[in-house]
């Protein structure tokens, strides 16, 4: 170990050697599929190199002093602590482990995606019974999605009952969030702890932002057009029901806790087979 009060490193020096006697041997090599020059002037590079490699090792090694910062300026030297870590353990039959371990089940998305268009939709519906004085606004607002001509509309028709913007923005809002939920229990296990925090707070402000950005370049008449301060509202509340179901669901295993024949596939040639022999 280095003394931490030195000035300075000692390394070897640097030297071309080793390149010159590599390009040498790969000239004298590649003489058995050209001409015997290449493999003449191979030749001659490699003992070049071998000769000033050898010169620079021998007798005496080259070296290079390698001037240190001053003491102050060091970083601080490392300091051992005591907290613990989980350790990876061997999946079933001393397999290798497969991460995660227990996968939420996608019942568990499914609900969880339901729960969180309702409580969703109450903001929503909220937002649109306070500030817009209309139950039907963020309903037209959502079917604009389909529709991207209703968000140029004037205000009162937006506020207005329309049943083609009911059945699109019911269908689109129930789609949408069953496949989030399904993702909310995808990823939610493959995160570290505080799941809550993930999928209530942290998500919900990405995809606002992410949807925000996009909506200002694809249909920037429906970004004038909502509120994005209820709209975070909603997706917060959103992902913390849909964590909260997908978080309380009970995990299943994942197929490394079954047993070979089954994750090789055998169980089912030889219930075939079975069946094949009644």
């Amino acid at each position: 170990m280095s003394n931490p009060h030195q000035d300075h490193h000692t390394l070897p020096a640097p030297t071309v050697w080793p390149m010159v006697f590599a390009l040498g041997l790969t000239l004298a090599v590649a003489a058995l599929v050209t001409h015997v020059s290449v493999g003449i002037v191979g030749l001659a590079l490699a003992l070049i190199g071998a000769i000033g490699w050898w010169f620079q090792v021998l007798p005496e090694e080259q070296v290079e002093q390698i001037p240190l910062r001053p003491l102050g300026d060091r970083a601080a030297p490392i300091v051992a602590v005591s907290t613990r870590v989980e350790r990876l353990q061997l999946g079933e039959a001393g397999h290798r482990v497969r991460v995660p371990v227990e996968v939420q089940p996608i019942s568990a998305g499914i609900k969880g995606g339901l729960v969180g268009a309702v409580v969703m939709a109450v903001v929503a519906l909220a937002y649109g019974i306070l500030v817009q004085r209309s139950l039907w606004y963020p309903i037209n607002l959502l079917a604009a999605v389909a529709m991207p001509r209703m968000a140029l509309l004037q205000m009162d028709v937006l506020r207005a009952f329309s049943m083609t913007a009911l059945v699109l923005g019911v269908i689109a809002h129930g789609l949408v969030s069953v496949l989030v939920g399904l993702l909310y229990a995808v990823i939610l296990p493959m995160l570290p702890r505080r799941h809550m925090l993930w999928g209530g707070l942290l998500a919900p402000l990405l995809w606002t932002g992410l949807l925000w950005a996009l909506l200002g370049v694809i249909n920037p008449g429906l970004s004038a057009r909502i509120d994005w301060t209820w709209f975070v509202f909603s997706q917060i509340a959103f992902g913390l029901a849909c964590g909260f179901v997908v978080a309380r669901a009970q995990p299943v295993a994942t197929m490394q806790s079954w047993p070979l024949q089954m994750r090789a596939g055998i169980h089912a040639a030889m219930d075939r087979d079975r069946e094949g022999g009644r």
